[in-house]
């Protein structure tokens, strides 16, 4: 993103951070929220929470870690004794539909762990050195998107066993899978896409005229 903050970017008439925070406010099963950011932009996000007004569920703004699991969990540990639940989502997807975390959340509180996801559409391939080397089959291939929402007692388990193993995964079913439970594959949308590169902004924005 030639050194842009994606979350605090301009998206349609509001920013990545706002729109992703309205997904989330219009999902009932959401209690409360925890932003996990590098420590140097706290005082950017607190500015850009405080703007809000109305949310149904208290937000906390903690400083991340050296990695993807560490950052998770500085998140994990400001969740509220009450919790039973935690929902991992990336900012950086913000077109997840209220309705679809719904979903995923009432299949984790069934099996005790569940993420969101969508049948690939094309043709993959395993390469080595430049060579093809391999093409799985495509009817069980899956793209993992988030949230990723597991029973809070199994995810600290498996936070626990990572440390023990001294393993640092960058996907935390993967983590979660680590300890032999099964995790549900809750089918998502497309629209559910990660901002990664500009033009993912175009899309971004077309889909969000697309709901007007």
């Amino acid at each position: 993103m030639g050194g842009i903050h994606k979350i605090l970017h301009p998206l349609g008439k509001s920013t990545v951070l706002k729109t992703v925070i309205g997904r989330f406010q219009g999902a009932e099963s959401i209690a409360e929220a925890v932003i996990v950011c590098r420590a140097q932009d706290r005082e950017d996000f607190t500015q850009a929470v405080g703007e809000l007004s109305g949310l149904p569920f208290p937000v906390c703004i903690v400083s991340g870690g050296a990695t993807r699991q560490e950052s998770v969990k500085n998140g994990v540990s400001a969740i509220s004794a009450e919790c039973r639940y935690v929902a991992v989502h990336d900012g950086a997807r913000p077109l997840v539909s209220s309705a679809d975390i719904e979903r995923v959340i009432a299949d984790a509180r069934r099996t005790g762990a569940a993420t969101l996801g969508v049948p690939v559409k094309d043709t993959i391939k395993t390469v080595t050195d430049g060579i093809i080397t391999d093409t799985p089959d495509r009817a069980s291939l899956w793209n993992t998107q988030t949230p990723q929402v597991f029973r809070l007692s199994l995810y600290r388990d498996a936070m626990t066993l990572a440390a023990q193993q001294g393993k640092d995964y960058t996907d935390d079913c993967q983590l979660v899978e680590a300890l032999g439970q099964p995790v549900t594959m809750t089918q998502g949308s497309y629209q559910n896409i990660k901002l990664t590169t500009p033009e993912d902004f175009l899309v971004a924005e077309a889909f969000l005229r697309a709901e007007q």
